[in-house]
């Protein structure tokens, strides 16, 4: 009898466990696609309630198929970390990356290496984080948005989603470090009022202050402004305003960009 009902408690208990962890799960499948000219990755990310948001990613730099499969990876659980998403199962039918993940294969190269290592950094912030292998037949849909890379295809598709990657994610690149002294700007207070609760002392432009932060958001340490046409809008620093300026004009668009066309592929 002790046996019998300590086994069905056990049981329960396991039961129960399941139950939590699927409960307010989230569900991404990924693709990468690598070509001779061009790479890219296909994203679907399918809420508890069964809604679906359909993303394409392009990439601006050359990737092989193992590297595009974890560019799409890294690319959709940071789009879910940046919704607050807490459960998340991800799905892929790459063998290798998976592998990596579960530690069934070992890293061998430096370029999987780094990716493991980001891929760890990012679990920390989910409560369940499952990464599983579907066969390629299960995998249509983030494969076809994948392939979306290719000019004649995204013709076809001028609805959907769609955002570009100029680097890969392991690079070393210069980042601003927001947490380090910077002269004060545009930002500062609504900094300040986000992070610390901190405001003007006179009380009218404290109540202007707090009224117009309501259109802000600061997540992991980025401030955001919201927009009625566009998604959360990163907000730029005086440095980093010159540097996008730069970067869209001279190596995105070419050096014959007008001003408005160039806002416009800011905003982009």
């Amino acid at each position: 009898m002790a046996s019998f009902v300590g086994d069905h408690t056990l049981k329960e208990c396991m039961e129960g466990d399941t139950f939590e962890e699927e409960n307010g799960l989230w569900k991404l499948s990924v693709d990468g696609s690598s070509y001779v000219s061009v790479s890219g990755a296909g994203l679907v990310l399918t809420s508890p309630y069964g809604w679906t948001l359909e993303y394409a990613l392009r990439f601006g730099f050359k990737a092989i198929n193992n590297e595009a499969e974890w560019e799409a990876l890294i690319a959709g659980l940071t789009i879910v970390k940046h919704l607050e998403v807490q459960k998340i199962e991800a799905s892929s039918d790459s063998q290798l990356v998976v592998g990596l993940v579960s530690g069934e294969y070992e890293a061998r190269e430096d370029s999987m290496a780094k990716y493991l290592s980001h891929l760890q950094s990012l679990k920390s912030a989910f409560q369940v984080l499952r990464v599983l292998k579907v066969p390629r037949a299960e995998n249509t849909l983030a494969d076809r948005l994948s392939k979306l890379v290719i000019v004649e295809e995204l013709q076809k598709n001028q609805t959907m989603l769609m955002d570009y990657l100029d680097r890969p994610t392991i690079s070393e690149v210069d980042v601003m470090d927001i947490d380090a002294p910077q002269e004060p700007n545009w930002m500062t207070p609504f900094i300040n009022c986000l992070r610390n609760g901190i405001l003007p002392e006179d009380p009218s432009e404290a109540r202007k202050l707090v009224y117009r932060a309501n259109r802000y958001q600061l997540r992991d340490g980025i401030l955001y402004k919201r927009s009625f046409s566009f998604p959360w809008l990163r907000c730029l620093a005086p440095l980093e305003v010159d540097y996008a300026l730069r970067e869209v004009h001279e190596e995105v668009c070419g050096n014959h960009t007008g001003g408005r066309t160039l806002s416009n592929k800011l905003l982009r």
